[in-house]
């Protein structure tokens, strides 16, 4: 359960920060969906953190922006005990 709460965090995360790009490149959600070859309504999905997004999705939607992506996945901490 409790990653299922960090994906959903993330997803919608993801989603915010695509919408503040969006808005502040001046595109519309027709407009972008329209440059990465998607609908609409799964943009408005992705950026209300509703739907899961593909890493080639997002770097199609970031290339469109003009904007970077960065991914890391890192090591957890070992609990103690």
């Amino acid at each position: 359960m409790r990653g299922s709460r960090r994906l959903l965090r993330l997803q919608a995360d993801v989603g915010a920060q695509l919408r503040a790009l969006r808005e502040a490149r001046g595109l519309t959600q027709e407009r972008l969906a329209e440059k990465v070859g998607v609908g609409a309504r799964h943009l408005q999905k992705v950026e209300a953190g509703e739907v899961n997004v593909t890493l080639v999705t997002l770097v199609q939607f970031a290339e469109a922006l003009h904007a970077d992506v960065d991914v890391r996945v890192t090591e957890r901490p070992k609990k103690k005990g």
